[in-house]
């Protein structure tokens, strides 16, 4: 049995436990979620039988009885041959830390890990209902008003605030109007389509009608979800934009979504080539 621990947020979490999961299955070993035993209880695998706090505390004394061992995979120079060999020589092992990558295997398992994480319905279906509502009645309108309606598309933007202050130094903490001109960006890209613009967001500041204001050419929507509402919100769009986070990454996991990665505020340079699939983000993660 495997055991995948990490103390991190959600998605970083998911995908952790998904590289263990992927190296367990290519080697006929169950693997147990430590962190989704007990948190983040929005996924389909927390309802599994190999998910539960008995199994995370039985896992966090032994562990911290020294009866199971541990790989560590915390450093990002780790040994990875050796905590491998670690992981094959022990029947019974707690394998922890963000670095541990096991990328072809993962793609490989992926329609299981997605399986595994797909979004329980008391999450999904209202979602589902805000979003056909809100395009609902813009169709309805041009109806009336006896204009056609242009094929459309969703577009997800995710607005990382919060944490991302002083991760990286600020780095990808961006403003309001950094977001806007991509949107207006992504317009340019698409002027026959009508563009239904999703956003997800940690900071309780953003408002629907200022970036209505500043992108005047889409329509806006900000449903104001929980995490999961918009994880799941993300992953319905058509294209994704956001800085560098695995919660964009996710997202576009589920249906292979072309996501831009926002790793500058130019949003000049964005272009239709810029739009990658989950495999190339998933290989450079930052």
């Amino acid at each position: 049995m495997l055991f995948a621990r990490d103390k991190s947020q959600m998605c970083n979490n998911l995908l952790q436990y998904a590289h263990v999961y992927a190296w367990g299955r290519e080697h006929g070993r169950k693997v147990i979620s430590m962190r989704f035993s007990y948190k983040y209880q929005y996924f389909h695998i927390c309802h599994t039988s190999l998910t539960g706090f008995g199994w995370y505390l039985l896992a966090k004394y032994l562990a911290a009885l020294k009866l199971l061992p541990t790989a560590s995979f915390k450093h990002e120079d780790c040994d990875r041959e050796a905590l491998e060999r670690m992981m094959l020589r022990h029947r019974h092992i707690v394998v922890s830390g963000w670095f541990v990558r096991y990328y072809d295997l993962f793609l490989k398992y992926r329609d299981e890990i997605c399986d595994l994480f797909t979004i329980d319905e008391q999450y999904t279906t209202p979602v589902k209902t805000k979003m056909r509502e809100a395009e609902s009645i813009l169709h309805l309108t041009s109806y009336i008003l006896h204009q056609p309606s242009p094929g459309h598309l969703r577009l997800g933007i995710h607005i990382r605030r919060g944490d991302y202050a002083t991760w990286n130094y600020g780095k990808y903490c961006y403003d309001d109007e950094t977001y806007a001109r991509h949107i207006n960006r992504f317009a340019e890209l698409h002027p026959d389509k009508e563009i239904h613009v999703y956003l997800s967001t940690n900071d309780a500041t953003v408002t629907e009608g200022k970036y209505q204001e500043l992108c005047p050419q889409v329509h806006i929507h900000h449903l104001q979800g929980s995490a999961p509402e918009d994880l799941f919100m993300l992953s319905e769009c058509d294209y994704l934009i956001g800085p560098p986070s695995t919660f964009s990454l996710v997202a576009a996991m589920y249906r292979d979504i072309p996501l831009y990665r926002m790793d500058t505020a130019d949003a000049g340079l964005m272009t239709a080539e810029g739009f990658k699939l989950f495999d190339y983000w998933f290989r450079r993660i930052i």
